[in-house]
């Protein structure tokens, strides 16, 4: 045997590559390293799982505090990402939307907006595929690369139509984990239904330390979308009403005057005068618009983010009981509104107590052909 055979030999068991030798010395063979897996708590972790939680609070603050907006924000994204410490510190120090204003993780697309402002976005509309697509921002940049937040796709059936909604533009499986509910109209297209494959539990109170929302293959109804028949074929706006199960009424009414009464089984109950409960589920009704002499039109005040005239255009307000007494502001506050700024492009703005899931839902239902609403 060559002696360069046996520095070559050598070599690989020093280097930890080899096992036995192609060519062997004698009869006994070589010992081969131990490869065999050790167990997973005995490998140790990254430098970055090991940084002091003082040092890694300071970190992801300050990451979360200046990335604002996306694509940036992905950063925020990433600390989560890193181990199992920095996504309990990132979960921690990322707020809810109805705090911050931000979208973060797919888990804020089921929580409530923001109260003071509103989350602007935008819909593009894709005809030949039948797909919506919601994205993040005011309108489109001139890159196209906006942040993709939900995406539906309309599939007509005998006797209904469904919007199949997902996080993803290119899988809308109902097996897949994108998946996240639909919105189911009837034969009319009057009258439509909001599927939440969440848990009422999970969505009423959503934790802000799960990252992503767990999609059980159950779903429940979220609400209901109602637009009233035109049965005279009258010109003008489209009436709608929005029965949102999963919200209650209390929701958009700040302090109110309430009175106790005592039921007979000796307990107290929180009603109003006039009996009407604030547990009861919240609706939205589109705002009235006025007609414009000038213009020949109706008209709504959308702030200049909507620019063109369309029957698609609506506002909601909450339809609050004038009994219950309520501030003035919060009869004419605008949750929900939407309207298009162009060929296929829609802005829609939505605020505290909706979710970028219902409102998305919402909106998607002005798309669906309604011939007995039509003037």
């Amino acid at each position: 045997m060559s002696f360069k055979s046996i520095l070559r030999d050598m070599k690989e068991v020093r280097d930890g590559l080899g096992g036995i030798s192609k060519r062997t010395w004698s009869k006994s063979s070589h010992i081969a390293p131990d490869h065999t897996v050790t167990p997973s708590e005995n490998i140790p972790q990254s430098p970055w799982a090991s940084l002091p939680p003082e040092l890694l609070h300071e970190i992801v603050r300050r990451v979360e505090e200046s990335e604002a907006a996306w694509p940036a924000r992905a950063a925020v994204v990433s600390c989560a990402s890193v181990c199992k410490s920095w996504r309990g510190i990132t979960m921690e120090t990322v707020r809810v939307p109805e705090q911050c204003g931000k979208l973060t993780f797919p888990i804020s697309l089921k929580q409530p907006g923001p109260r003071d402002l509103p989350i602007q976005c935008f819909i593009k509309r894709n005809r030949a595929t039948a797909t919506y697509i919601l994205y993040y921002g005011l309108m489109p940049s001139e890159t196209e690369k906006d942040k993709l937040l939900l995406a539906a796709r309309r599939v007509r059936r005998a006797t209904c139509t469904d919007f199949v909604i997902s996080l993803s533009a290119k899988n809308f499986s109902r097996r897949s984990s994108t998946y996240v509910g639909k919105l189911r109209s009837g034969f009319l297209g009057t009258k439509f239904t909001i599927y939440d494959n969440q848990t009422a539990s999970s969505t009423a109170q959503a934790q802000p330390k799960q990252a992503s929302p767990k999609l059980p293959a159950t779903s429940y109804t979220s609400g209901s979308i109602t637009y009233e028949l035109n049965v005279l074929r009258t010109r003008g706006p489209r009436r709608m009403h929005c029965f949102m199960d999963s919200i209650p009424l209390s929701s958009v009414i700040s302090e109110p005057s309430l009175v106790k009464e005592e039921v007979s089984s000796g307990e107290t109950s929180s009603t109003h005068k006039g009996n009407i409960s604030l547990d009861q589920p919240l609706v939205l009704k589109n705002k009235s618009p006025r007609w414009h002499e000038q213009l020949q039109c109706w008209c709504l005040n959308f702030k200049g983010r909507v620019t063109v005239a369309s029957v698609k255009n609506f506002q909601l307000v909450a339809d609050i009981d004038p009994s219950l007494d309520a501030l003035p502001e919060e009869h004419e506050r605008v949750i929900l509104q939407f309207g298009k700024i162009g060929k296929d492009i829609f802005t829609m703005d939505y605020r505290y107590p909706l979710s970028a899931f219902q409102a998305f839902a919402i909106c998607i239902s002005s798309f669906d052909t309604k011939p007995a609403c039509e003037g």
